[in-house]
């Protein structure tokens, strides 16, 4: 089984047409053009596949196809330990939101406790995917049942230029404020954000329909 005759079996032209678009850093002819149900299908069936193996040290990778391919064979890992090896041997290669947001292992559902060391960890990088990535999974399995005050901090301490960092954080305190209200809003309050940051949050919120419509017209009086 070759892997990228796989993915072009299932290409799609217009489809990477619009992918570029949606992911301007990436060059056009990156781009195979694989509808993303098609490409977890894929995931699943050769999971187990030797070439597999060999296809997730074979990097970087040249097509973003493959990065997104390589991302949900992750995500289909059993074993958390081996699953975080592969994590951070393939975030280092992660350069777009899309692959960055698509990566989600199952695993990390039942492991959270050693889950909160590595999303310290990855929100603390210079790398933006790898810092957006950790951020994410906060978001994902933070904000619920686990949740305490104290994970506020972890995004709220990242200082980064990059506008898909500070998109991130944004959209974790949009759904931190969607669903740990009390807490969530001091930081609004008390300008803990900058200002942009603080702004898009607040948008994001506002758009949210687990936002009550008091507490929008309370952070519209918030904005900045």
């Amino acid at each position: 089984m070759n892997i990228q005759e796989e993915l072009f079996a299932l290409q799609d032209v217009s489809y990477g047409d619009f992918q570029a678009k949606l992911v301007p850093n990436i060059q056009r002819e990156l781009f195979i053009g694989i509808r993303v149900p098609e490409a977890r299908k894929l995931a699943k069936r050769i999971a187990k596949e030797a070439e597999v193996s060999r296809f997730l040290t074979d990097l970087p990778h040249k097509y973003y196809d493959e990065n997104i391919l390589h991302a949900l064979l992750i995500s289909e890992i059993k074993d958390y330990a081996e699953c975080i090896v592969e994590v951070d041997e393939f975030l280092p290669y992660v350069d777009n939101w899309a692959v960055c947001d698509i990566l989600s292992p199952k695993i990390f559902k039942k492991n959270k406790t050693p889950l909160l060391g590595k999303i310290k960890e990855w929100s603390a990088s210079e790398k933006a995917y790898t810092c957006r990535f950790g951020i994410e999974m906060l978001m994902s399995y933070f904000l619920d049942e686990d949740f305490k005050p104290e994970y506020l901090e972890i995004p709220t301490s990242v200082h980064s230029e990059e506008y898909y960092v500070r998109m991130m954080i944004a959209w974790f305190f949009a759904t931190a404020l969607s669903k740990q209200w009390d807490a969530t809003i001091k930081y609004i309050e008390d300008h803990r954000l900058d200002a942009w940051i603080h702004n898009k949050a607040i948008q994001k919120a506002r758009e949210s329909r687990r936002v009550t419509i008091k507490q929008k017209e309370y952070l519209k009086s918030l904005k900045r």
